[in-house]
């Protein structure tokens, strides 16, 4: 019953990828002033995040595979009208658009993943989804020179036609209307005051993942790199995003998470140093990459597990709600702040911007660290991507029920 949804989250996310990078490559060719990029790139994220608290009562109201289609649908215009006109401001109102619908697909396939699957298989259905969901992305990055080598608007037409295709695996499923669950996420100052670290971590995450999504490939581009080795190197960054959640996830496990997420902040402003320092040689650069975008991309689900290893059983899935809406907040923020600096600094602002940030947070998690010690962690890490509100109880495993009813993980009961 998930292959339906993952394949068309895989086909529109693929379309999407391509669109995410070349939106600020040809508004960045066409020397549209940073703050205008900026503000292009952060409305995609406003519109994500608008989405995230609002579309859920749409779904309910029209059923879930009528909104697939018409999220997809008005994503796949919003691609075409991309192609078909260039003027920065209706961009802007299309990338508004796209990050809205976007976020409507990813609740639908959300709520099916929930109806499909209990909590001993939250896990695996977990991974499946981030497979399909970075997988897409890498895949769209990986191509972007082949595709752009068509024409100027080839990638915006594909874009829109895997967006329509998306909706033929949803057609083909039965007449099964998930519920759709209340997006309750708990109140910004009640989170602060539970878990600092996780919120300061979720935020950061965020301002870090948009810059690598919609800024790099600006930075890229101005290192005088060609468009298939931007998405050559784009494609690096999102895998070690993908592959390096894992080890580091099984070190959190062993280690308090405080500690973790202070080497990891602290690894990601030393990364950045170092590409700045370093040049831009594209086999050096990829790894440098491939490790930025595993620490950048790891940094927000160790957040969440620490959150989570504070919070109560009522309270789990409300907390990973509202870590999810702060980090994207962080998202819609980055790209307004980062690109004018870029504008004053060259493209290395990007990197500068990275190494004030990372080294800001690992100062934040030192403190952290010696005066409020971590406790051991509730339960096993969940590697995750960023999902929606309702998606956000997949993250909630039978091992982190039992660790949170328990309210002691060392002595929570065997699983059944």
């Amino acid at each position: 019953m998930v292959l339906g949804p993952l394949l068309g989250l895989f086909l529109v996310s693929l379309g999407n990828g391509f669109i995410s990078s070349l939106t600020s490559l040809r508004l960045d060719a066409a020397h549209v002033s940073s703050i205008m990029i900026g503000a292009i790139s952060s409305a995609y994220f406003v519109g994500l995040t608008v989405g995230a608290v609002t579309s859920d009562r749409l779904i309910g109201r029209i059923g879930h595979i009528r909104a697939y289609s018409g999220f997809a649908s008005l994503t796949a215009i919003t691609f075409l009208l991309q192609g078909l006109v260039f003027d920065p401001w209706f961009w802007l109102l299309l990338r508004l658009i796209n990050g809205w619908a976007m976020v409507g697909i990813y609740l639908v396939v959300e709520s099916w993943l929930l109806l499909a699957g209990d909590p001993k298989s939250r896990g695996r259905l977990l991974a499946i989804y981030m497979i399909a969901l970075y997988g897409s992305i890498m895949l769209a990055q990986a191509l972007l020179g082949r595709i752009d080598a068509w024409g100027s608007g080839a990638p915006f037409m594909l874009a829109g036609v895997l967006g329509s295709m998306s909706v033929l695996p949803m057609v083909i499923l039965p007449r099964i209307s998930p519920e759709v669950g209340a997006v309750e996420p708990l109140m910004p100052q009640h989170l602060i005051r539970m878990t600092p670290a996780g919120v300061v971590g979720s935020f950061g995450s965020g301002v870090g993942i948009a810059a690598v999504y919609t800024l790099l490939p600006i930075y890229l581009q101005r290192e005088g790199l060609a468009i298939g080795q931007v998405g050559q190197l784009m494609a690096s960054t999102i895998c070690g995003a993908m592959l390096l959640q894992y080890p580091v996830g099984r070190w959190s496990d062993r280690r308090d998470r405080q500690s973790v997420l202070l080497a990891l902040s602290a690894a990601c402003a030393l990364l950045s140093l170092l590409v700045l320092l370093l040049p831009a040689y594209p086999p050096l650069l990829m790894l440098l990459l491939f490790l930025v975008g595993g620490c950048i991309f790891a940094i927000y689900p160790v957040a969440v597990s620490h959150s989570a290893d504070r919070a109560d059983a009522q309270e789990l899935v409300r907390v990973i709600q509202g870590m999810l809406l702060i980090n994207s907040v962080g998202s819609a923020i980055s790209p307004m702040v980062i690109s004018p600096l870029m504008n004053r600094v060259g493209g290395n602002g990007l990197f500068w911007a990275f190494l004030v940030l990372h080294a800001a947070l690992a100062a934040f998690f030192l403190w952290r660290h010696r005066h409020h010690p971590a406790s051991a962690p509730a339960a096993p890490f969940a590697a995750a991507a960023q999902m929606t509100p309702i998606g956000a109880e997949i993250r909630v495993t039978q091992e982190l029920a039992r660790a949170a009813a328990s309210g002691h993980p060392e002595q929570a009961p065997p699983a059944p």
